[in-house]
């Protein structure tokens, strides 16, 4: 299925990639009805199908929300190399087919996977097993399962309001400061060598009250409009007054992420308290593991989770070298959260994370190889905690 936000382009393929039926439908109920009957009226009672579907936590959320709860198989589609997205032509059709054999490929390299070694013929000289290829060549790797609802979706939506209230909230202080950079005298000697907070609150609470007395001020002793020093008046007055309104703001977006800590920490415990119990480990970094792990079953190892993370160890040999590098893929935020929590242990003198820096140093690895190394160590670490004390639904 290629999703989109009016239309949803479907597909419908043999084990083999043969196509049987194209069919595009409405994104509304009455079309996701649609598509169920039609479905229902080609493919045989009983029979097993599989969903590829693009877009499964944005355009085709309702779509999959339905199928999930039909009892239907759902997979995310697998995203196609870019080399060779064109060469075929594009439309949302093809788009659908391609989705649909991408997603026949893993299968099939699942299927050989499973196969076990044939024995070597007597005839002929035993040769050394060779493993199975991975990755894009060999149709990909382990067909994805889409995100949850529920607490996982929850803790989302709280992540994702929290980067935009701070993102804000910086913005906001950075205007607040080029306006003070610039202001009189009088109000830059009020404010300065104080704290950013300690700021907000001045002007907060006496910005308002100054620029009413000094636009009164202004006016009469100058006169507004008659040309003579107005000019500075009318730029006090209006630089207090907005100083105001823009400290108000901060102020409200403080309340917004304090207010967003204390539901993240609550979901978090409701769905693994473990993760809090970690030293290191805070709401808004057990809240980033969560969302990514999503639930039981859909990260299948630990070394997929690391890998998840970009924390998985990438070769990088050459000749008489033989080393890793940081791999630069996988998902960022979730990178990030694990150098937050590393941040966090070397700030407070964890003792195993401390005697490990030492011992690898003295070994000669420089830092980004121990970090390198410590955020596998952990991202194995986190994953068997969620994945033995987490509840979800």
């Amino acid at each position: 299925m290629d999703t989109h936000t009016d239309t949803h382009a479907v597909a419908l393929l043999d084990h083999l990639g043969g196509v049987h039926a194209e069919i595009q439908v409405g994104t509304d109920p009455a079309g996701r009805d649609r598509l169920l009957g039609w479905v229902a009226g080609l493919v045989p009672a009983g029979q097993v199908l599989h969903w590829s579907v693009e877009g499964t936590r944005t355009h085709g959320l309702g779509l999959v929300r339905q199928l999930r709860s039909a009892g239907q198989r759902v997979y995310e589609a697998p995203k196609p190399v870019s080399s060779r997205r064109r060469r075929g032509g594009k439309s949302d059709p093809l788009d659908a087919v391609h989705a649909a054999r991408a997603h026949l490929a893993q299968l099939a390299h699942l299927a050989q996977l499973a196969q076990p070694a044939q024995p070597a013929q007597p005839a002929q000289p035993a040769q050394p097993a060779q493993p199975a290829p991975r990755g894009r060549a060999a149709g990909g790797t382990r067909p994805a399962v889409p995100r949850a609802d529920g607490g996982r979706e929850a803790l989302r939506l709280l992540l994702v309001t929290r980067r935009h209230y701070t993102d804000t909230r910086t913005a906001t202080i950075n205007v607040i400061k080029s306006m003070i950079l610039t202001a009189d005298d009088e109000l830059r000697e009020q404010l300065r060598g104080c704290a950013t907070a300690v700021q907000i609150r001045i002007l907060r609470t006496t910005a308002t009250s100054t620029a009413t007395s000094t636009a009164t001020s202004t006016a009469t002793s100058t006169g507004v409009g008659s040309g003579v020093g107005s000019g500075a008046g009318i730029e006090a007055a209006v630089r207090r007054e907005h100083l105001s309104h823009l400290a108000v703001m901060v102020t409200n977006l403080n309340r917004l992420v304090a207010a967003n800590l204390r539901q993240l920490r609550d979901l978090v415990t409701d769905i693994c308290p473990a993760l809090l119990d970690l030293p290191g480990v805070g709401p808004v970094s057990a809240a980033t593991l969560l969302t990514a792990w999503s639930h039981h079953g859909r990260v299948p190892t630990e070394a997929a989770f690391a890998a998840l993370a970009g924390a998985a160890p990438v070769p990088a040999s050459s000749g008489r070298h033989q080393r890793h590098r940081l791999n630069r893929g996988g998902d960022r935020t979730l990178n990030a959260a694990l150098h937050t929590i590393i941040t966090a242990r070397r700030r407070i003198g964890h003792a195993p994370t401390r005697d490990y820096l030492t011992r690898r140093s003295n070994e000669g690895r420089n830092t980004n190889e121990i970090l390198r190394c410590l955020k596998r160590y952990l991202a194995r670490h986190l994953y068997r905690i969620m994945n033995a004390t987490a509840t979800t639904t």
